[in-house]
């Protein structure tokens, strides 16, 4: 079993990319870290670093590790914060994943009433696609998923937040489709699209609503719609997105224009099934459920 100290000093060799400098951020000798690094390749096995005479670098199966170590150490760093927690004056550590939406509005206005209740809880935010957060939270490193859904994987819990995201089309201020109040989806056939990379904003999600994805034409995709806006500016197409993300107000020639009918999904937040939660995480969640149960105040 590969001891959880030379995880460490095999990811500042990484990220120094140099056994000297490694050494002494880790305040240890260059030998000493030299001889540590050759026994951890010869008990794996393999060769993980090049060492080149101005840098060292990673083979494929050094590249590999790095990212495994690095998962394996937050998750320990995640572990150990929940230990810590307080009985009295509770902390720690809240980890949540999600992609872009609105609806983080809703789950900032709750981060901070329990920051105003517990003061030594932290908050962490990881940004990402439906696949890439669903993947972090079977391996321990999210305490719960915002995502758009539910996909009814039995393996996850659903919270239905009661928000939904509205999708539209972004597109020059100046272009005649701008004129309309709303563009039908009849009308995707007839523009270049740019469209979400994202596994469960993208073409599953049109295919419910009976769009043949297939026959679209998309000239670009993106991960980040801020990213995209330009593109959108510069006439290359027009965006599949969700409302409320960009600002169309401004000097910036954009304009968002909603479906009729519309396009709505919900949005949950999505947990593993029997997953220990840490103290913070608990009160995340009965702060969730709480908030939930209260009437809107109108």
């Amino acid at each position: 079993m590969i001891e959880t100290r030379l995880l460490y000093y095999f990811l500042a060799i990484a990220r120094e990319q140099s056994i000297t400098k490694a050494a002494e951020t880790l305040h240890v000798t260059q030998p000493t870290l030299s001889k540590q690094m050759m026994e951890l390749e010869a008990q794996l096995g393999k060769q993980l670093l090049i060492r080149g005479k101005k840098k060292i670098t990673l083979t494929e199966e050094g590249a590999f590790l790095r990212a495994q170590a690095q998962e394996m150490i937050n998750l320990m760093e995640k572990t150990e914060s929940a230990f810590k927690a307080d009985e009295e004056i509770i902390g720690g550590d809240i980890y949540i994943g999600c992609g872009e939406t609105p609806a983080m509005e809703f789950i900032t206005e709750l981060f901070k009433e329990i920051q105003t209740d517990y003061p030594g809880i932290h908050f962490h935010i990881y940004s990402g696609d439906a696949d890439a957060v669903l993947e972090r939270l079977d391996k321990g490193l999210l305490d719960a998923g915002l995502l758009l859904g539910p996909m009814q994987q039995e393996k996850y819990d659903y919270i239905n937040i009661f928000k939904s995201d509205i999708y539209g089309l972004l597109m020059p201020r100046d272009c005649s489709l701008a004129e309309k109040q709303t563009v039908s989806v009849a009308d995707l056939y007839n523009i270049p699209l740019i469209f979400s990379a994202q596994t469960y904003a993208g073409h599953q999600r049109l295919e419910w609503f009976g769009v043949d994805y297939d026959s679209l034409n998309i000239v670009a995709t993106y991960n980040l719609i801020y990213n995209a806006t330009f593109m959108v500016e510069q006439g290359m197409g027009y965006a599949f997105c969700l409302g409320n993300l960009v600002s169309t107000d401004g000097n910036r020639n954009l304009a968002f224009r909603p479906f009729s009918p519309d396009l709505k999904i919900d949005l949950f937040i999505v947990t593993k099934k029997y997953q220990t939660f840490s103290p913070a995480a608990k009160i995340f969640l009965s702060h969730l459920r709480e908030k939930l149960q209260k009437p809107a105040i109108t």
